[in-house]
């Protein structure tokens, strides 16, 4: 059984840096996909960044396209947040799914994703 859990969050100003880390334990696969999704207050549970396992095909929100990267180094997931603003506070997830090994597809929907982590909250401050 896969788990996943996010550590890094906090309290920032805004145009800080933070970094975001997912430590996933448990068998893992070349063919998973990575995503990282938030959810504000009152809000649904949104998408923000996917790639591949294997760092392949990595997409991005539009509202954090240039400020936030996503990347993997062995079993630990990251998403490298710069440029912050007071609209990236957010409870923020990270999830995996499996896909089959040809495929090179990535998914940005909630649905899409079997296993998540608990959340870490966020917080910009202007």
């Amino acid at each position: 059984q896969v788990q996943l859990v996010e550590s890094g969050g906090g309290s920032v100003q805004a145009g800080d840096s933070l970094r975001l880390s997912c430590a996933v334990s448990g068998r893992t696969s070349n063919s998973w996909v990575i995503g990282w999704f938030r959810q504000a207050p009152g809000k649904e549970r949104d998408f923000v960044a996917a790639m591949r396992w294997s760092g392949d095909s990595p997409i991005y929100a539009e509202p954090v396209k240039g400020r936030f990267a996503v990347s993997r180094a062995t079993d630990t997931l990251y998403l490298e947040m710069n440029s912050l603003k007071p609209e990236d506070t957010a409870v923020y997830f990270c999830a995996v799914r499996a896909t089959p090994y040809w495929s090179n597809d990535v998914y940005t929907r909630t649905e899409d994703y079997g296993s998540w982590g608990q959340g870490i909250q966020v917080t910009v401050s202007s």
